[in-house]
């Protein structure tokens, strides 16, 4: 990237101010190497989003940024409706509610060293993953609006899911205020046999082990030892939330179009929060987002099964499960006032600081887990959210790598069969559908997550716990 329209207010903190049509600066945290290696895009697109009504103190650009569809993958912003705030789409991307949950073992690394091969052949075929995937459950049209309603709550509520899982999940596996009368029937079809799917992409199920610890007494408050075993789902709303996504976009660009409004990229069209249209997208998105919680829940419960066969006395508890992908409506303190905004976070995560009355009574004395996943075969992190995220990023974090190229380009440089035969050698297993799917995955073609957790950290995001090196990796 090129930065010399950037004011460096430190090592990893750079500043845009507010020209033309910015109605506020744009914040980029990175150090050099890593904004270096960001496109200008990334930078063009903070610039479109801070020109959009309502928003207040900065766009932002997180350390894994890269270019997306109207905002970067890797920005927040956060936008006030009580003065013409909007709710945009392409803010928070197609897979509403994407995200990650970490389970923690009381299993031994070198004990599943033994049972690797037949651990991923029982996750491989339990776990249907890949581009249409479906599972075994087919939900009618009642308990796909129970589904939407009820999210994680509603899993558990069927013995999908255990109930002290609801309890280390972000507002406790259901979001309020979710209207699945917004979902359109093409999106619910969707969805009807893809609940407890990984779906294609970089979503995965990974068997992880502790491989370093970098606070001994974070670590202790949230069950992590050395050479545990862990179990890292990233995945999200599936068809149906594309197609809210899809839905929704579609239906802001005509808006846009009809009122006249002027944007620097049509991929920003948005909606007043206080509108017909606003209100209406964003209890679609709290359905879509409760699929996603449902989703990761179903799937929990489908590798506790799995797990059971080879350790039937193995106990695998939830460490925390955080969205990406989503619009919350939060107070945060602008200029020393509270005020109450809508908070776009696309590829990024909260991570919320010790103390914080949104976290769970057992998770609040030490900040919320922030889980950064890598890519295929490297490595991924558990972050603790530290208290000064609220001034640094609207209390937000990475929540992962971050592309370092396209899936395409990817694709043209490694065959899927060569990235599996490289992991194997490495004691990684892989299993994917497709191997297209896992060319485009290869490690080297996202950033060294190592390297954006450090800045992540010394930006005041998110402190460095623990890190997990891959075992199994199940691929979509």
């Amino acid at each position: 990237m090129d930065t010399s329209r950037l004011q460096r207010v430190s090592h990893c903190h750079w500043l845009l101010p507010a020209t033309g049509g910015m109605r506020v600066p744009a914040v980029i945290l990175a150090d050099d190497a890593l904004i270096d290696g960001m496109d200008d895009k990334v930078l063009q697109q903070l610039e479109n989003v801070a020109s959009l009504p309502g928003i207040v103190r900065a766009a932002y650009a997180l350390p894994d940024a890269h270019w997306g569809y109207g905002f970067p993958i890797g920005g927040v912003a956060a936008f006030d409706a009580n003065q013409g705030g909007v709710i945009c789409a392409g803010g928070v991307g197609f897979d509403i509610a994407c995200g990650v949950r970490l389970l923690v073992s009381d299993i031994e690394a070198r004990d599943i060293a033994l049972e690797r091969a037949a651990i991923a052949d029982l996750l491989f075929q339990h776990i249907p993953a890949g581009m249409g995937s479906t599972g075994s459950l087919d939900l009618d049209e009642a308990e796909l609006t129970a589904m939407l309603r009820g999210g994680a709550r509603w899993a558990v509520e069927r013995g999908l899911g255990e109930q002290e899982d609801l309890l280390r999940m972000e507002e406790g596996g259901c979001l309020a205020d979710a209207q699945p009368e917004h979902v359109s029937d093409r999106a619910r079809r969707r969805q009807r046999r893809e609940m407890g799917t990984l779906g294609s992409g970089n979503h995965y199920l990974e068997v992880q082990a502790v491989s370093e610890i970098h606070d001994q007494h974070l670590a202790a408050a949230y069950g992590l030892a050395m050479n545990r075993v862990c179990v890292s789902i990233h995945t999200g709303s599936r068809g149906l939330g594309h197609q809210i996504g899809t839905d929704y976009m579609r239906e802001m660009v005509l808006r846009v179009k009809e009122r006249g409004d002027a944007l620097p990229d049509i991929d920003l069209a948005y909606a007043p929060v206080n509108s017909d249209l606003g209100r209406r997208y964003l209890g679609a998105m709290r359905a879509a987002a409760n699929c996603a919680m449902a989703n990761r829940e179903v799937i929990t419960h489908l590798a506790r099964r799995c797990f059971a066969q080879r350790f039937p006395h193995a106990k695998l508890h939830l460490l925390y499960d955080v969205c990406h992908n989503t619009c919350r409506v939060e107070t945060h303190v602008i200029d020393g006032v509270r005020r109450e905004l809508h908070v776009h976070r696309k590829g990024a995560t909260r991570a919320l600081g010790p103390g914080s009355a949104a976290l769970p009574e057992s998770l609040r004395p030490f900040g919320q887990p922030v889980l950064v996943g890598g890519s295929m075969g490297t490595g991924s992190w558990v972050l603790a959210g530290m208290g000064a995220s609220e001034t640094a990023s609207l209390s937000s974090a990475c929540h992962g790598a971050g592309r370092a190229m396209s899936r395409h380009r990817a694709a043209r440089l490694w065959r899927g069969r060569q990235v599996q035969d490289d992991l194997a050698a490495r004691g990684i297993i892989v299993r994917s559908p497709s191997s297209r799917g896992i060319a485009e995955e290869a490690p080297l073609a996202y950033k060294d997550v190592d390297a954006v957790v450090t800045v992540a950290e010394a930006a005041g995001l998110a402190s460095r716990v623990a890190r997990l090196r891959p075992m199994i990796c199940i691929k979509g």
